[in-house]
């Protein structure tokens, strides 16, 4: 995904995975198998990734300090923000939560006053 694309594709859809990652990553290549496993069995998601020296703007406007890191968006709210390949069974109980999520109810209190900070 590059930077033209980002707003739209997250708030553009109900559920949206977004792997930053570098291909000189380790931790990045051992994660993208499960990310791409978890894109195909889950055909409602969207799975995106920005290659991180590709969309430098990008990976600087999100914050990211550490690859590979994983956000989930819902209805365009960030819900998820970490660095770190998750395993399978991790990531599918992250999707399956984000699906849980009712976002009309979650308390983004918390989320604002840090990016406030």
């Amino acid at each position: 995904m590059t930077a033209d694309k980002f707003d739209q594709t997250v708030t553009g859809n109900d559920i949206v995975l977004v792997d930053f990652w570098a291909s000189w990553c380790g931790p990045c290549r051992a994660f993208a198998p499960t990310f791409e496993k978890a894109s195909e069995d889950h055909p409602d998601v969207v799975f995106a990734k920005v290659d991180t020296e590709a969309e430098q703007s990008l990976a600087a406007a999100a914050n990211i300090r550490s690859i590979p890191t994983l956000m989930v968006f819902k209805k365009g709210n960030l819900v998820y923000n970490e660095a770190g390949a998750l395993p399978p069974a991790a990531l599918e109980d992250l999707i399956g939560q984000a699906r849980a999520l009712d976002i009309e109810q979650a308390d983004f209190s918390a989320a604002r006053e840090e990016s406030a900070e």
